[in-house]
């Protein structure tokens, strides 16, 4: 059974890795750019639409608004990249936002950040995901029928190539991201010189659409409500900026500033690209609707719902480069394809994050080790089984997903640029070099507008998108924290039960007695064996013990103990009930009872098996029964275990599994082997 796992496991993922080969596995920048910045650089695919689908609800008019609120977005995301270059500096342990906050706001403040970058992460892979199936449905008519199906697909295979490792995902991954970056520079480029140079006028698929507004001459407080809640949804451009900070160990030394000239280009690329496919959204005349169903008109009709409507990316490509040709369809793959990748920047933060989490104790053990290819694989499976169970749940809906997104973000924001602050308060207080304090002043005053800009933020996506179903990524918040906090309690309640006293105790005392019992159900190999391993060990009453079921049996038994002049007592119960396991427990309580500093030592014979199947037949009540005795106080169990030949040839078959070597993996064959065979040169 192992071998049958194993195998596809290992061409699956790859052969093992040791731990010493941990730092071949860091990233040089240009494999951790579209490592861990792939959302924030593929959600120029969305963010524009985001902006677009809100404004259109007040109708075309509306649209002039957004280069000013694109405007805001560039400065919020040279805010944001400018404040984590000091957290990378500050912090380079990779704890990040979680780090940062639990330094220096304290506990429940970095529980509050590291709720909600988990739950980021998982919307990260269900965002992505679902703009990705939708990007390519729109040249692929099956992806779109069944997107749903589609993003599981993905996510299953997102998850075993992330389980390869980190360096080796991020080689699939950089080809794509550049390949994306490169195309979109092209559009934006060649778009500006036919508009600019040549005077070419281009028109997106929809430019001759007319868009319904749900209402008409918004003005006041209702306009600039609009206004904030479309700066909100291209906020959604920021999401992932964090992960750099939470990946620092992953780079190579300097790890610090290989991370900030990270963030920078990060920065630059991407709203470089969100201002260029707003400008050529505009020029193209591109149309959006929330509902376009009923909203979008073409000819004096709603387009109706057999009218899939295509991303703004989509759109300004076709009116750049001609629908159908070859340089549409290369931005098409690239966007879907890196809209997949762009969740791999939520596989290299959730199971980093979850480790440092694990360490602190606030989640289970299993997540801080490393797997076999020496990647965090107990986070990246559980990340995807939340993402695929969002996915399921919300269809696969970009739009819905999206409603959901960025507030964790924000949350993560404001609270690490305020312990940021506290963090340079604190070291300004000790440091006296003047240039060093000029310094962190500066960084003081990064730290503290991006504290303020982007609380303000928070403020504005909560007031805008709470009922349009962000309340629910704050669930998931309340969810984490509660969990995370109860597990934090029982590790800290176990950890002061087991810890070793100073002084002794109970548990350092030798006991008064040993009672030592070995279950006997008839007089085999395995019983002959348990017997004499309990004669073994001192005991100060040796007895066996056997229940009644069958009274035939019973009688043989005894006859055959008899016989064989056994020189250890044997006990009977009966069992009217047929029962096994009830009056072992009862009758080890009633010693315990009686004697109460005596310690009972109970021997179970066993065999043991070597094939699967072969399980479901044996050791059935003696698992039942060790399972009952584990939860009596002053009770020892001692499985005695006779290992029969199936089990035999399973050691067999493991060992030529050990001396198994996967096609390729050894190109020579071993070094010793080849020394032999090499022919002697004698004189």
């Amino acid at each position: 059974m192992s071998k049958l796992t194993d195998v596809p496991k290992r061409i699956l993922i790859g052969r093992a890795l040791r731990s010493d080969k941990l730092g071949e596995t860091l990233l040089p920048k240009r494999i951790a750019l579209p490592v861990f910045a792939s959302d924030p650089l593929s959600s120029v695919a969305y963010a524009p639409g985001e902006v677009l689908l809100v404004l259109s609800i007040a109708g075309v008019s509306a649209y002039h608004f957004s280069p000013w609120i694109a405007l805001a977005v560039v400065v919020l995301m040279f805010t944001v990249v400018a404040s984590y270059r000091q957290n990378v500096r500050a912090y380079p342990s990779g704890g990040g936002d979680y780090e940062v906050a639990n330094t220096n706001l304290g506990r429940k403040a970095g529980l509050t950040v590291a709720s909600a970058l988990l739950v980021d992460y998982v919307l990260t892979v269900a965002v992505s995901i679902s703009s990705g199936v939708e990007n390519l449905g729109s040249a692929i008519p099956f992806v779109i029928e069944h997107k749903t199906f589609c993003a599981i697909g993905a996510i299953v295979l997102l998850t075993l190539m992330n389980l390869r490792g980190v360096k080796e995902s991020g080689k699939l991954f950089a080809i794509p991201t550049y390949l994306f970056v490169a195309g979109v520079f092209a559009m934006i480029i060649w778009g500006a010189f036919r508009g600019l140079v040549l005077g070419d006028t281009m028109h997106a698929p929809t430019s001759d659409y007319e868009i319904k507004p749900e209402h008409q001459g918004l003005a006041g407080f209702a306009l600039v409500f609009l206004l904030l809640r479309a700066f909100s949804s291209g906020c959604a451009a920021l999401t992932g900026v964090e992960a750099i900070s939470n990946g620092v160990p992953a780079f190579r030394k300097p790890k610090s500033r290989n991370a900030a000239t990270t963030l920078a280009a990060m920065g630059l690329l991407a709203v470089t690209m969100f201002c260029g496919i707003i400008g050529l959204a505009m020029a193209t005349d591109v149309k959006m609707a929330e509902n376009p169903a009923k909203d979008l008109i073409h000819n004096g009709a709603a387009v109706g719902e057999s009218f899939t409507q295509d991303p703004v990316i989509s759109q300004v490509a076709a009116a750049v480069f001609g629908d159908g040709t070859v340089l549409f369809i290369f931005l098409a793959a690239a966007t879907a394809l890196v809209l997949f990748l762009a969740a791999n920047t939520a596989y290299n933060g959730f199971p980093l994050l979850g480790s440092i989490l694990a360490q602190d104790r606030y989640l289970p053990r299993q997540l801080h080790t490393r797997g076999d290819r020496l990647a965090f694989s107990n986070g990246i499976v559980l990340l995807a089984g939340a993402a695929i169970l969002l996915v399921w749940i919300y269809g696969a809906d970009s739009t819905r997903l999206i409603q959901l997104y960025i507030v964790g973000v924000f949350v993560s924001f404001t609270l690490s640029q305020t312990g940021m602050v506290r963090h340079w308060n604190r070291h300004l207080r000790t440091e006296k070099d003047p240039a060093k304090r000029r310094h962190m002043v500066r960084s003081r005053a990064i730290n503290t507008f991006g504290a303020f800009f982007t609380g303000l933020v928070l403020v504005v996506v909560l007031a805008t998108k709470f009922t349009h179903g962000a309340w629910v990524a704050l669930l998931g918040m309340v969810i984490f924290f509660g969990t995370m906090t109860a597990i934090r309690k029982h590790y800290d309640r176990v950890a002061e039960e087991i810890a070793a006293s100073d002084t002794p105790s109970d548990d350092t005392g030798r006991p008064s007695r040993v009672h030592s019992i070995v279950l006997v159900s008839r007089i085999h190999r395995p019983t002959l064996r348990a017997l004499a391993y309990a004669k073994l060990v001192r005991s100060d009453q040796l007895e066996a013990l056997s229940i009644s079921v069958d009274p035939a049996e019973t009688k043989a038994l005894k006859e055959d103990w008899e016989r064989r002049g056994i020189d250890i007592p044997l006990k009977i119960l009966d069992s009217p009930y047929r029962e096994v396991t009830r009056p072992v427990i009862e009758y080890v309580k009633g010693l315990r009872k009686d004697r109460p500093r005596d310690v009972i030592s109970v021997y179970i014979p066993e065999y043991v098996v070597g094939h699967w199947y072969e399980h479901l037949l044996h050791n059935q009540s003696a698992l039942r029964l060790k399972g009952r005795l584990l939860f009596t106080p002053g009770v020892m169990v001692t499985s005695v275990p006779y290992q029969l030949e199936s089990s035999e040839a399973a050691k067999a078959r493991a060992k030529r599994r050990a001396d198994w070597n996967a096609p390729g993996s050894v190109r020579r064959g071993p070094v010793e082997r080849r020394q032999h065979k090499e022919p002697s040169h004698k004189g």
